[in-house]
């Protein structure tokens, strides 16, 4: 099973979107505070959150305690600040896609962190355009994980 974090999620819509893609992959969802919204039924509701019951989800207080209590598997950062293709990386059963807020991205002590697996998406340099949808970007980057696996626990 394949891991996605979502750093300080500031959209309950692309939340949801990300909750859905995780439930029908059998991938689990770890979730950072705080978040931009609360998690209650009416906003899981209206963000399209049909799917949070079948979800293998997870939350934590930070960073610090995502790092302290997640399971073994290397931590991908996929950031438009990332220097190699996510193609690129070597993507195995149990690793964590991590992705920043919708606004911001990471931190520079989370760059630095983790700077030895931080991947982009390549997008044309616009600068009126800063990067993908996170909803997206999870796709893209979760499908090339799963593509590795040669798709082994799908249908």
């Amino acid at each position: 099973m394949y891991n996605i974090v979502l750093f300080e999620p500031r959209i309950p819509q692309n939340t949801g979107n990300i909750a859905r893609t995780c439930a029908v992959t059998g991938t689990a969802l770890h979730l950072i505070k705080p978040y931009a919204f609360a998690i209650t039924e009416k906003n899981l509701r209206r963000a399209g959150l049909t799917y949070w019951d079948i979800l293998d989800i997870y939350e934590y207080e930070n960073f610090n305690d995502f790092i302290q209590r997640k399971g073994p598997g290397t931590v991908h950062l996929l950031s438009s600040k990332g220097k190699a293709a996510y193609t690129e990386a070597a993507f195995k059963d149990g690793d964590y896609l991590f992705f920043g807020r919708e606004d911001t991205g990471v931190t520079s002590e989370i760059h630095e962190a983790l700077k030895a697996h931080e991947w982009r998406i390549p997008m044309l340099d616009i600068p009126e355009a800063r990067c993908l949808n996170i909803a997206t970007s999870v796709g893209i980057a979760l499908f090339e994980a799963l593509r590795q696996d040669s798709f082994s626990y799908l249908r």
